[in-house]
């Protein structure tokens, strides 16, 4: 049976790729997207996410936006590597479908508490806000959640400070309540996301696929493999979100090891880091995992064929 899993977002390139990821694969049930500021505004993010849709041909899912600010923080964007509009490069498409009229937070609450028991996997790709909002007005939901992943934070590593990830430190207390709740979570950081390098040998097979879709994919890339070398210093990009979806899909794609996890809110150097205790075996009721190692070419493996069942939808 393909997993249920509701996206949320902040496109951004990787989530874009994310979110083709998710409704491409026969693995994957794509329940509902919600949107979150983070890449940039929640205007500019819902509206990229609806474009996605568009260029996907995804007609029949519920799209919902959600939180426009950090719960505590003011708010901070990312057009450095994402542009002004948040997926800069593409020539995006208008939007064919309505947002549904409920808050994100509404309808990831309403989805969980309407499925069974552990059949419903929560997937934030982008600042955990919407999640942290949700579990706040309506706890059930953490034992009724089959499981988070996320794409956030790193053992080892930061990208938006030394130590801290974007997608935390911009709302380092949603992180905090996340990473507290009793739900499993497996976090797909840094550490992983760093290895899934779109590499020339990646853009070609996606390029080979040859669809609209896949050129669109192909022109992200593009743009997003030029900021990040001007930004980061990377010769190939990392795409980071997918690893997320890519992990529901195939558990096996990566290494994961079981430890505690908690995030940093006051350290004048640390906030937003992720704190991932690996002195020893996770104690007993631990529910937190962090990713470590990915098999790129099967991941890679994923996203080409999710690019090939998706086929070229009319725009």
């Amino acid at each position: 049976m393909p997993e249920k899993i509701i996206l949320d977002c902040d496109p951004g390139h990787d989530d874009a790729v994310a979110l083709l990821l998710a409704h491409g694969s026969p693995d994957i049930e794509l329940l509902a997207v919600t949107t979150v500021m983070g890449n940039q505004t929640i205007e500019k993010v819902t509206r990229n996410a609806l474009a996605v849709a568009r260029v996907a041909g995804i007609t029949d899912v519920p799209f919902a936006k959600g939180a426009h600010r950090p719960l505590v923080r003011a708010i901070e964007t990312a057009p450095s590597i994402h542009g002004e509009s948040g997926l800069d490069g593409p020539v995006l498409p208008e939007p064919a479908i309505e947002l549904d009229a409920r808050h994100a937070v509404d309808l990831i609450i309403d989805i969980v508490m309407a499925h069974e028991p552990g059949t419903v996997t929560l997937v934030p790709t982008g600042a955990l806000t919407n999640i942290a909002l949700a579990v706040r007005k309506e706890p059930r939901i953490a034992e009724r959640v089959k499981q988070v992943v996320l794409m956030g934070g790193g053992v080892h590593v930061g990208n938006w400070s030394a130590v801290s990830e974007f997608n935390i430190v911009i709302d380092p207390e949603a992180a905090h309540i996340v990473f507290n709740e009793s739900w499993p979570l497996v976090m797909v950081g840094l550490d992983v996301t760093h290895q899934a390098l779109a590499t020339p040998e990646v853009a070609a097979a996606i390029a080979a696929v040859g669809t609209g879709p896949a050129r669109f994919v192909g022109e992200l890339l593009d743009f997003f493999g030029h900021t990040y070398k001007d930004a980061q210093g990377f010769d190939h990009p990392p795409v980071h979100d997918p690893c997320a979806v890519a992990y529901v899909i195939d558990p096996t794609i990566m290494q994961t090891v079981r430890a505690p996890l908690d995030v940093e809110l006051t350290g004048t150097l640390t906030v937003g880091m992720t704190v991932a205790d690996l002195r020893a075996p996770a104690p007993e009721g631990c529910t937190t995992s962090v990713a470590m190692n990915l098999d790129n070419d099967r991941f890679w493996g994923l996203v080409v064929d999710a690019l090939v069942r998706i086929g070229d939808p009319e725009l």
